[in-house]
């Protein structure tokens, strides 16, 4: 644990030297040319696709519930206030995926919530991959896209299926449950209820709620879409881009294979502006339309941490204001 408390650091001071290394190689002026033609409301028509990609994904987490309690709204805020806490918290997504099954504890106990969270994180990076699938296929027949751009798709494509079909096999071959009791052998816990409680469930909905599973995976593949279909080919027009749907997606699926790759990297920070640097001078747009987009991805990233940050404020004040509305009078 020590290791990776000094390793993100560590790798956040890398990304943030290929960052530098990049902007000079390239130059700062082309760069803001490119930013230049970005008007303040423009920026706030960027930023609105992503409370629909939200909206979207929202679902994709409540159909990993074996059932429907939790309402549609609550889910969306501790979905909204939980990515925010990814992005800015040294813990990456644990922090967050703890806070949303905290945020929805009045509707659904953590019995149901932290098993949702599990497979939702499962039919997401999924759909990722079916998304960088599509990215590949279209690069591939209807893009002069260059071979090193493609190898390195197949590449992030070969990393991604086989860390999604681990982490899947693992919850299916039921070792959650056996690592509760390895940590009961170890003397770390003294109980594994709550890991064979956790495996119980997630075996449960993988063999009687498949149909809930497709679904979940569907709605989070129509996010991934949404980002490269109507996200990312809007921000490149507003940028003066001139590209089609399918370039945009291209670019996004790329995008999306990196960020998996770096998870380990804070915000993938280097790592994606690098990726974008080569796809967009790979596609003929040159390097600075590539780290332009990167900036205005990362302000429209900043935009949406603050509003889930307010959100997840407003919700545990609700939620004191309920709890104390409840509390019996003396």
């Amino acid at each position: 644990m020590c290791t990776v408390r000094f390793l993100k650091p560590l790798l956040f001071v890398a990304g943030a030297i290929l960052l530098a290394v990049l902007v000079h190689r390239v130059g700062t002026e082309p760069i803001l040319a490119t930013l230049r033609t970005l008007a303040w409301w423009q920026f706030i028509l960027i930023c609105l696709p992503y409370g629909v990609i939200l909206a979207v994904d929202t679902l994709g987490w409540r159909f990993a519930f074996a059932r429907d309690r939790a309402p549609f709204w609550r889910l969306y805020g501790a979905r909204l206030a939980g990515e925010a806490l990814n992005l800015v918290t040294a813990g990456g997504s644990v922090g967050g995926e703890a806070v949303k099954a905290w945020l929805v504890r009045r509707d659904v106990s953590y019995a149901e919530s932290v098993p949702s969270i599990v497979i939702a994180k499962t039919t997401i990076v999924i759909a990722q991959a079916i998304f960088l699938l599509i990215g590949i296929v279209l690069a591939w027949t209807a893009l002069d896209v260059s071979g090193p751009v493609l190898r390195a798709m197949l590449w992030l494509l070969t990393v991604e299926v086989l860390a999604v079909g681990g982490f899947f096999g693992s919850q299916i071959a039921g070792l959650v449950g056996r690592a509760g009791r390895v940590l009961v052998w170890a003397g770390v816990t003294a109980d594994a209820a709550a890991a064979e409680s956790l495996d119980a469930s997630l075996r449960h909905y993988y063999r009687r709620e498949w149909r809930r599973f497709v679904a979940s995976t569907g709605f989070h593949t129509l996010g991934w879409l949404i980002g490269g279909a109507l996200e990312a080919t809007l921000m490149l027009s507003l940028l003066g881009v001139t590209t089609s749907v399918t370039t945009a997606s291209v670019i996004e699926a790329l995008g999306s294979g990196v960020r998996f790759a770096s998870f380990m990297v804070p915000a993938s920070l280097g790592a994606f502006e690098g990726a974008n640097a080569a796809a967009f001078g790979a596609l003929g747009f040159g390097a600075a339309a590539g780290l332009a987009f990167s900036v205005v991805r990362r302000a429209r990233q900043a935009v949406w941490v603050v509003v889930g940050l307010v959100v997840l404020l407003g919700m545990r004040l609700a939620d004191r204001k309920g709890a104390v509305a409840t509390l019996p009078r003396s």
